[in-house]
């Protein structure tokens, strides 16, 4: 017993620093709300459509936004206080849900102001995820506790995802659509506040030069020239591009060839959420951030071969537990990624790097959303996710024959943090970081 009250004190070691502690709670119920909303939005879009190709239309409105604007929201990010900037993004997008809300309850919505409303939305994530990310440096004071951080972050985001969906499907059936916007509406609510009563030591930008696109190219050559930011970057990139608009075409899958309802549909999307909370929380258990890029490769195997199977079923208590797989290899290798990433990267550029994270996980994915959208209607939703799955698993082999030139580079990033120890690994100590040489 005392070992496992250890082990669970260690899984959620981060919550003893304040801020971090406000923030994980504001968030969780938040994001409970953006789940009721992410999985109300394109149930709402099928149900005045009955059209696969506005719900890829709709999904690349609401994405585009972030692969055009994520770049420059990332040198902001290094440029602003990420404190306020945060609290800013939180209330665009409650505004944002209380509008959706409103139109519903008042009978006069239509698909294009949803379109018009994602693309805000989009736009207001452009900003609130890379600097979302970089603030959680700002909240957890010793940077050994930062993978343990992230990897909380991972499980309150999938928890709500496992709530979420379930809890929308319930209110889609019993209440409409309007009140699922307007509960995540008011949900951010608490976010807010928790940001409110932080106290937050005044920090000077970590860039004062004021000429953008050279900090922006500065960011592009560090992030692309050093060779585990990039292979991670492309991979994520590939997998949100071919694998993750599986969740576009859910609603067609819930409806057309499971024959379900909007509860069938949000408990597909619930199982996805508690197999990512199962990777997260695992990711959370553990000590440190070794081992993480060899995980990487088999996280996104496990990702494909979901998809693939998932394709080809027609039960849904198969559907179900094959979501639990396809969510677990989604979380694993997406916070394996973002784990290594926030570990090595330098705190100057933390905001640009991770502005191209976004890029990879949420601006390829209003591509995706097209062309899964665009094919659905051609080749059907099963032949389409079967494409994914199939891709994903190419990508994950790609990568991991950069695997051996991959840990090189790293090696001597983790000894400078102390993660590696010098006379452990039998390796000559390395007095600086390995990075791509300035410009």
């Amino acid at each position: 017993m005392t070992f496992q009250l250890a082990d669970l004190k260690s899984t959620f070691r981060s919550l003893r620093y304040r801020n971090y502690r406000l923030f994980f709670y504001g968030q969780s119920i938040s994001l409970i709300g953006t789940w009721i909303q992410r999985i109300t939005t394109p149930w709402l879009v099928y149900d005045l459509t009955h059209s696969a190709f506005m719900l890829g239309l709709v999904g690349f409105a609401g994405q585009i936004p972030t692969f055009l604007i994520s770049p420059i929201a990332g040198v902001m990010t290094d440029r602003w206080n990420r404190y306020h900037l945060l609290i800013l993004t939180q209330i665009a997008a409650m505004i944002q849900a209380f509008i959706l809300a409103f139109l519903y309850l008042s009978g006069t919505i239509e698909v294009w102001h949803i379109v018009l409303l994602s693309v805000f939305l989009g736009c207001v994530n452009a900003f609130d995820v890379p600097v979302r990310q970089s603030f959680v440096i700002e909240m957890v004071e010793k940077k050994e506790d930062l993978p343990n951080a992230i990897a909380l972050n991972s499980s309150m985001v999938n928890g709500a995802r496992l709530l979420g969906p379930s809890i929308a499907g319930l209110l889609i059936a019993f209440t409409g659509e309007g009140i699922c916007f307007l509960i995540n509406g008011c949900s951010y609510i608490f976010v807010i506040l928790s940001l409110l009563f932080m106290t937050i030591v005044p920090k000077k930008p970590m860039v004062q030069n004021k000429q953008v696109l050279k900090n922006l190219k500065e960011g592009f050559n560090y992030t692309f020239g050093f060779a585990p930011i990039r292979y991670i970057i492309l991979l994520l990139a590939l997998v949100s591009l071919m694998g993750m608009p599986y969740t576009v075409l859910m609603p067609i899958f819930s409806k057309e060839i499971l024959h379900g309802s909007a509860h069938t549909f949000g408990f597909l999307m619930g199982a996805s959420g508690f197999g990512a909370l199962m990777g997260a929380l695992y990711l959370a258990s553990r000590k440190s951030v070794r081992g993480l890029a060899k995980l990487i490769p088999r996280a996104t195997v496990l990702f494909g071969l979901g998809l693939i199977a998932f394709s080809f079923s027609r039960y849904y208590l198969l559907s179900l537990a094959l979501m639990v797989a396809i969510g677990l290899g989604m979380m694993l290798q997406m916070a394996c990624s973002n784990t290594i990433l926030q570990t090595i990267v330098e705190d100057d550029k933390r905001g640009r790097v991770m502005s191209f994270f976004t890029m990879a996980f949420m601006g390829t994915a209003p591509f995706g959303s097209f062309m899964a959208g665009s094919l659905a209607s051609s080749i059907g939703v099963s032949n389409t996710l079967l494409f994914g799955g199939v891709s994903c698993i190419v990508g994950a082999y790609l990568y991991s024959r950069k695997l051996p030139e991959l840990k090189k580079a790293i090696r001597p990033v983790y000894i400078k943090l102390g993660i590696i120890s010098e006379a452990n690994e039998g390796v000559q100590v390395v007095s600086e970081l390995s990075v791509p040489p300035e410009e």
